[in-house]
């Protein structure tokens, strides 16, 4: 009896097992992800090798997160127009000029919508926006605070009223009141940023007064074109403006009010007044801060003339900072660079020195750097001699970077980076530029449209001096036009390289290019394509497909409607006429023969003798008589001789022989 229990219990205990294990095992197959941590634990405290589970800290993802991770999975279509324009398709540009005026439209529609929305706040209180988008909100403009009080005087700061922000300090003064030091140096602040004038509203609309009269609209037509001295004059430091007023003012001043005051002479060209000011620091037992040092070192070449003087001056002042126990920063280090570029071959030997300091320091250069480094060693007027080896040393040791904007110079490496290699001819080069724009974000450091514009011109440029046509081709397809909008210069450096590998026969398709970017009235690029069409035959198809384009651009000339018309040179008569003899349409170019009595024109010599070339093939001795007569009424000297071979190789009647002797006679009494 006792052994029959022990039996079914023995039984019970292995079926129990049975089903555990079944079970473990369809838990393991259900929940893969917990097996190793759940179901592997036990045997690996059993076998004393058990490893501590770190768990990772909680991921915060930013709210751009999602868009990021889309974006990464999706490549640039190069066929398509910029991304600025995909929100309406009408606007769409096809040329430069269209690009320009679209994206100037769209800016003007957005700052006339931003300025409605800030006239009139109370009409955009509900936000749509989630998450939140502050811009799209109305801004606070105006003033709230009416009495005389620093915290009227605080939000004309923080508004940068600039003459508003006087007024109230000036009557806080004749009240009585106190103005606080931290106060006071924050209107010194916005006064010596903005010149003592207000600046500009983003979103107001265009109002001509008589101070900005004509200058200030010839800076907006150069806005994004590279500075010129003329754009300083506009605002200097005058002499006891509001800034120096309230300074001399003053009670107390401390290192901050004594920064403000030389930042601002410098920004606005005050260069000898700042080291005075700054001497004046130094009497008044104060020490000077990075940011002011860092001014007086871009302001050095300024005030001294000769290279050695010039950079004695910036040592000085860095042996200042070392005693004055201020570190230096990535921008301390750039102005000594920038300032260098202006020290001709003395530069040359200190810029290493620099650098080395600088990587001693801890400092990690900015694209700004490298420029400036490229600026020293390569002169815009000497880039193609010595020194490439400068270029490459950089681009080894920032290749495969990402950078981000630290210096307001970082947006002019890559185009100075890629005329280096258009004047040195250095294709390699330039191809690691390119490669390294498209690291990171890398791209947002290219700069404005216009910096865009000279930096894929110039690699453009260089690829049709340095590639094959095939490679060519293929980044004409990758850069235009989502990218670059070339000019026409850059559309004859492509038909050149079209001649140079002899692929002439790509022309019609360029021509269709060519119109549809608007240059088709740049009479330089259409004569040069013509005449590259002309110069030599081609086999039939291609003649034909010339002959077409000849046509094409035939209808451009006769158009009268057009902004910029074209008008007929000897050449660009002499090329059509020659492309459709060469595709065998004598009528049509019998046509053009007629249009250089109507323009003014002489035909060239060769061309009458390709005319009867074409004549003879098709044994016309009519049109032979009629190509002898225009030839004497052009009194070219080739006349006798043209005369003389239709004499004798085409069967001509007597009144065609009477008319060909008449003409004899009397190209011999004008002789």
């Amino acid at each position: 009896m006792a052994s029959s229990y022990t039996h079914v219990g023995r039984q019970i205990h292995r079926a129990t097992k049975l089903v555990r294990r079944d079970v473990k095992d369809a838990l393991q197959r259900r929940y893969f992800g917990l097996g190793s941590a759940t179901f592997q634990q036990p045997a690996a405290t059993v076998s004393g090798s058990a490893e501590e589970i770190v768990i990772p800290r909680k991921k915060t993802w930013n709210k751009e997160a999602v868009l990021q991770a889309l974006a990464s999975t999706v490549n640039r279509d190069p066929t398509a127009s910029h991304y600025v324009f995909q929100d309406d398709s009408y606007l769409t540009p096809r040329t430069s000029a269209e690009f320009k005026l679209y994206s100037l439209a769209q800016e003007s529609g957005r700052t006339a919508a931003k300025y409605f929305i800030n006239t009139y706040p109370k009409y955009f209180q509900k936000d749509f926006a989630n998450p939140h988008i502050p811009c799209l909100m109305p801004e606070t403009l105006e003033l709230q605070v009416n009495e005389v009080s620093e915290a009227a005087l605080i939000e004309r700061i923080q508004l940068r009223k600039v003459k508003a922000a006087v007024d109230m300090y000036d009557q806080l003064l004749q009240a009585g009141t106190p103005v606080s030091l931290d106060l006071t140096n924050d209107l010194l602040d916005l006064i010596s940023l903005y010149g003592d004038c207000d600046p500009a509203r983003g979103d107001a609309p265009e109002q001509r007064t008589e101070e900005m009269g004509e200058e200030q609209e010839d800076v907006k037509r150069r806005k994004g074109m590279p500075q010129k001295a003329s754009d300083f004059l506009r605002l200097v430091w005058r002499e006891n403006n509001n800034a120096e007023r309230i300074f001399n003012m003053m009670p107390e001043r401390n290192r901050r009010s004594y920064g403000a005051l030389i930042r601002g002479m410098v920004k606005h060209g005050a260069y000898s007044k700042a080291f005075n000011t700054y001497t004046d620091l130094l009497n008044n037992r104060l020490t000077g801060d990075v940011h002011i040092f860092n001014a007086l070192i871009s302001a050095a070449p300024e005030v001294r003339e000769k290279y050695v003087e010039k950079w004695d001056l910036i040592v000085d002042l860095l042996k200042q900072m070392a005693e004055q126990k201020v570190k230096p920063t990535l921008l301390t280090f750039n102005a000594v660079l920038k300032a260098l570029r202006r020290c001709g071959s003395l530069g040359r030997t200190q810029a290493f020195p620099v650098i080395n300091e600088m990587k001693a320091l801890g400092i990690a250069p900015s694209l700004a750097t490298y420029d400036h480094v490229l600026g020293i060693f390569y002169k815009a007027a000497t880039s193609a001699q010595g020194h490439t080896e400068i270029l490459q040393d950089v681009l080894s040791e920032i290749s495969g970077k990402s950078f981000t904007a630290q210096d307001p110079d970082d947006v002019e490496f890559f185009k100075d980076a890629m005329r280096i290699c258009l004047a040195t001819k250095d294709i390699e080069q330039a191809y690691r530029v390119h490669s390294l724009l498209g690291v990171g974000e890398n791209w947002k450091l290219l700069g404005d449209s216009y910096y865009q514009s000279i930096y894929y011109g110039r690699f453009f440029n260089l690829l049709c001096m340095m590639e094959h046509i095939d490679v060519v081709l293929k980044w004409y397809k990758e850069l235009i036009p989502s990218l670059y909008y070339p000019n026409s210069q850059g559309m004859r450096d492509l038909l050149q390289a079209l001649d140079t590998d002899n692929r002439l026969d790509l022309i019609p398709q360029i021509w269709k290019d060519i119109k549809r970017m608007g240059h088709d009235n740049k009479t330089e690029l259409v004569e040069e394509m013509l005449s590259l069409m002309a110069r030599e035959n081609q086999i039939p198809e291609v003649q034909q497909s010339f002959a077409d384009c000849a046509l094409d651009v035939k209808a451009l000339y006769t158009q009268t409607d057009r902004r910029v018309p074209l008008s007929w040179s000897a050449g660009s008569l002499s090329s059509i006429t020659s492309i459709l003899l060469a595709a065998e349409r004598t009528q049509q170019a019998w046509e053009m023969l007629k249009l250089f009595k109507l323009a003014n024109r002489v035909p060239s010599e060769s061309l009458m003798n390709q005319f009867l070339e074409s004549v003879k093939a098709s044994n016309n001795a009519q049109q032979a008589v009629e190509l002898v007569q225009i030839s004497a009424s052009f009194c070219l000297s080739i006349t006798p001789n043209l005369m003389e071979r239709v004499q004798q190789e085409f069967d001509l009647t007597e009144e065609q022989r009477n008319t060909l002797s008449d003409l004899e006679s009397s190209t011999a009494m004008s002789d």
